[in-house]
């Protein structure tokens, strides 16, 4: 396992916290992942697709999201998680058509230094066609991942490169792009699907 890519103990702490101390409404069910309604997780972003097509927060307007902070060089942490976020998406899609169809699953690279637009999009492609990739300038990207209380920094350079250290979070977001709850990617497919099937409505 990537050490650089687990999620730092105090950032999710206080994350888990903040949601803890939420008094906005919440899934009828209660979900398996972190309920995170109501804590300032989200915001305004502009950023491109693998078509260099500028892509902002609002485009999504009207869509829940499920949103992951990423890299495509990722050696295990991201294509794990993604993995396990498409499968069990895809699932959903096949359980609750119509409500999938509400739904836009988002990739967002931490690394724009290598990730370009055509590279985030054939990572993207690999998951799922419904998976949208985005990457950007360094400060679009930094812009995003404020916005989500996400945390990404670059780690030292070696021979064979570099590695990024991230959080490890998918976010799932309301039409109104309001946060409803970090899925549960650790407990595995099952897990998440049963909260899309809570959340999502």
């Amino acid at each position: 396992m990537n050490r650089r890519a687990m999620t730092k103990p105090i950032f999710a702490l206080s994350l888990i916290a903040a949601a803890l101390v939420s008094a906005c409404s919440k899934p009828a069910q209660p979900v398996t992942g972190v309920d995170i309604a109501g804590t300032p997780i989200g915001g305004a972003f502009t950023l491109v697709d693998k078509d260099n097509r500028t892509v902002t927060w609002d485009s999504f307007k009207g869509k829940y999201r499920i949103v992951y902070f990423g890299y495509t060089f990722c050696p295990d942490a991201c294509p794990m998680d993604m993995g396990v976020t498409m499968k069990a998406f895809a699932r959903f899609a096949q359980d609750e058509p119509k409500l999938a169809d509400k739904v836009q699953p988002i990739f967002i690279s931490i690394d724009p230094a290598r990730d370009t637009p055509a590279r985030v999009g054939e990572f993207a492609a690999a998951f799922s066609p419904r998976l949208i990739g985005l990457t950007g300038s360094q400060a679009q990207v930094d812009q995003a991942v404020k916005a989500f209380r996400a945390y990404a920094a670059k780690g030292k350079e070696s021979a064979g490169g570099y590695l990024m250290d991230h959080s490890r979070i998918v976010y799932l977001m309301d039409p109104d792009g309001k946060p409803i709850v970090m899925l549960p990617v650790d407990k595995g497919a099952d897990a998440v699907l049963a909260d899309l099937k809570i959340a999502v409505k």
